[in-house]
């Protein structure tokens, strides 16, 4: 491991993130892997010495100083990888990125009307539910033109090993959950541009209700623009709790009062 000038892996023991996220930026050059221990993950940990299924120890060739960056991992564009094993909220104050899994927070004030200096990593907005009625299939489909047979066609439909019958529309889905969580006032978030990670994870039937959490996930400030980008993770359960559809929105957020 000496050859790496590093170690294979260090372990820090702590419950306070934001000391964790200082001694971690701080260790990560020179280790393979950075174990954060605390009591929410002790009982499920292994040890320090407890591998990782993704993780392969050292730099290019040599144990330490780092992930190894050889086949794929090379022409990624990273000069250096550390793994990086702790709680949800853990990774989130390391990452400066919201983890599934991590702590939420609601100050009854809507996200949306936060500036992007008032906005933090974990601020959440919970709409719902919405009950989907077999009207608004319907008009979907004939205001969209999107007769495709799950959504109009009942026999059709039933005789589909997926559905069963009438399912809703996934961007039917995806537009109602935007009504259940958008604040429609002008304020400081400026435009939504955009969708990644767009799942369906489980079909919506008529009279199906939605519940929608929007969390904001990362902030990224513009250095040459007055607005900054939020990418919030949204999921979508029915209620049954079960996930209908899972998806990051992109927005433009100004940095100050946005009149």
């Amino acid at each position: 491991a000496a050859r790496g000038k590093g170690s294979l892996v260090a372990s820090l023991v702590t419950r306070d993130s934001a000391l964790a996220r200082d001694i971690v930026l701080g260790l990560a050059p020179f280790h393979g892997r950075v174990l954060v221990l605390n009591r929410e993950d002790a009982k499920e940990s292994t040890g320090h010495g407890s591998p990782l299924p993704v993780l392969v120890h050292g730099g290019p060739g040599r144990a330490g100083g780092g992930e190894e960056l050889g086949g794929i991992r090379g022409i990624l564009h990273h000069m250096q990888r550390t793994a990086i094993q702790a709680t949800p909220d853990i990774l989130t104050a390391v990452g400066n990125r919201w983890v599934t899994g991590s702590q939420r927070h609601d100050d009854g004030v809507h996200p949306f009307r936060k500036n992007l200096a008032q906005l933090r990593i974990g601020d959440t907005i919970v709409g719902g539910p919405r009950q989907v009625t077999l009207a608004d299939i319907d008009h979907f489909a004939e205001f969209t033109g999107d007769t495709f047979y799950a959504h109009t066609d009942p026999e059709a439909a039933a005789a589909n090993p997926l559905f069963g019958g009438i399912v809703a529309h996934g961007y039917l889905v995806v537009s109602l959950a935007a009504g259940l969580f958008v604040d429609p006032d002008p304020g400081p978030v400026l435009a939504n541009f955009g969708v990644d990670n767009l799942r369906f994870l489980t079909p919506v039937k008529a009279e199906d209700s939605l519940t929608v959490t929007l969390t904001a996930k990362l902030i990224t400030p513009r250095s040459s623009a007055d607005y900054g980008e939020v990418r919030w993770d949204a999921v979508v359960v029915n209620q049954d709790g079960d996930p209908v559809a899972t998806y990051d929105v992109l927005t433009l957020v100004a940095k100050g009062e946005n009149a």
